[in-house]
């Protein structure tokens, strides 16, 4: 029991900045590891086959995020009332919320699945996808809705460790399978000559082997998984919850999503060099959200853990830390992506105009990089208390923008196609200001 319980890390005692940081960690690498799987595909398509198959699966980028996060938002939201549980000593309803949130899961993303393959064609028409990349991005596009099964089964299993503190295992399987996702894009794409198609089906059986491997360990070997024949009865109470706070958290990360969506086909109408460029851009600013996004989850498990133990100075205490840590991340990031963006973006292209667009349009984005910080340490602790009007406010507030903003600036002469990546900094300044307000609500109406 001992070795079972080792995983586990009880976050509601001991230094706040020191717990964040060990959980984040492991979780940041693994976030990392994650990304490479766009950013291989990126890279290897890229390199070995062209500009135009790089635009080709850039330009399904929107989309599957926005069928992912349907399914995402469950499980974080089955993760959040998790570690609220944990917090509160209560081990039978800890595996009861594992369980129906597992119900859950084992249903809605085949539906969501099923639903985005059979749309992909009109979703990429209605986005204005140039004619010269559509065969490519609809074949790649109907590989990832597939995978969407095989992404919410990892996304599942890792929610939940980590809503018990364990932000280590889901990483191991992950690296696992990434380096299995090199591989396999190498075979399909450079040596079996199968283009996107390669690049996606690698991708696909990566998640499958990461989900799998990660959910069969978690059943043999942490104690929380192990279920009697109580444990799995079904309990209408704690499912509705975890829909409850889950549909809110999707319909969240889905309004992100239809906002990028209408942001992508605004890129379209500038053509195949503009959508190369965004892609590369796109893909660096993935992996910047990392920091930002693993320290918002760490603090969302933090919150949750300590507002199950009702222990809200602790809760504070954890949101100015990560505000600091969050600030010092941000300031480091801004000279690099000033001086070095040409040799960032030659990464993923060798087209001179893609480089030239790609690293101006990096120094645009990085002057607004703490406002993204602020983003995603506000819904952390928000998402930890439990807050889903929150995570509605803040998708409403990502659509007005990303549908009005990018429109205005880029039919101002002066301003042109740089109106794109303008309107993503500013469109993360209005979702950080809401965010900072909705806490300072929140916060008073919790004394």
């Amino acid at each position: 029991m001992k070795q079972q319980r080792s995983s586990v890390l009880n976050m509601t005692e001991g230094s706040p900045v020191s717990l964040i940081i060990q959980f984040s960690i492991p979780m940041l690498i693994g976030n990392l590891f994650q990304q490479l799987y766009n950013l291989v595909d990126s890279v290897i398509v890229g390199q070995f086959v062209g500009a135009d198959a790089l635009a080709a699966i850039g330009a399904t980028g929107s989309v599957t995020f926005l069928f992912f996060a349907l399914c995402n938002g469950i499980g974080s939201g089955g993760g959040i009332i998790t570690s609220q549980f944990f917090g509160n000593g209560d081990a039978g309803k800890v595996k009861s919320c594992i369980v129906n949130t597992g119900y859950i899961m084992m249903v809605f993303p085949i539906v969501v699945g099923i639903i985005a393959f059979l749309l992909s064609r009109p979703i990429l028409n209605m986005l204005n996808t140039p004619a010269e990349i559509m065969a490519d991005a609809v074949a790649y596009m109907r590989i990832m809705c597939v995978g969407i099964v095989f992404v919410s089964l990892y996304n599942y299993a890792s929610s939940m460790l980590r809503a018990l503190g364990d932000s280590k295992t889901p990483l191991y399987f992950l690296i696992f399978s990434c380096v299995l996702n090199t591989g396999l894009d190498i075979l399909f794409v450079y040596v079996f000559h199968m283009s996107v198609v390669g690049a996606g089906v690698a991708t696909a059986i990566a998640q499958l082997v990461s989900g799998i491997s990660c959910l069969i360990y978690a059943v043999k070997r942490n104690e929380y998984f192990k279920f009697s024949r109580e444990d799995l009865k079904y309990d209408r109470d704690i499912s509705l919850r975890v829909i409850r706070l889950g549909v809110p958290l999707s319909l969240q990360f889905s309004l992100i999503a239809i906002s990028c969506m209408a942001l992508q086909r605004v890129v379209n109408s500038f053509g195949k060099v503009a959508v190369a460029a965004f892609t590369a851009t796109s893909r660096i600013e993935q992996i910047i959200h990392q920091p930002y996004q693993t320290l918002g989850a760490a603090l969302s498990t933090f919150t949750g853990q300590n507002y199950g133990a009702r222990k809200n100075d602790r809760i504070t205490a954890g949101y100015k830390k990560s505000l600091m840590l969050m600030a010092i991340f941000s300031a480091s990031m801004l000279p690099i992506m000033q001086f070095f963006g040409e040799a960032i973006i030659r990464i993923f292209v060798e087209d001179e105009a893609v480089i030239e667009m790609g690293a101006m349009a990096l120094r645009i984005t990085s002057f607004f990089y703490v406002m993204l910080g602020i983003i995603y340490v506000v819904r952390g602790v928000l998402n930890g208390l439990g807050d889903s009007f929150f995570a509605l406010l803040n998708g409403i507030v990502e659509v007005i923008g990303r549908f009005i903003v990018p429109v205005l600036l880029t039919q101002i002469a002066a301003i042109g196609l740089w109106g794109i990546w303008w309107s993503v900094g500013i469109v993360w300044s209005m979702s950080g200001l809401t965010a900072w307000m909705r806490y300072i609500w929140y916060k008073k109406k919790m004394k």
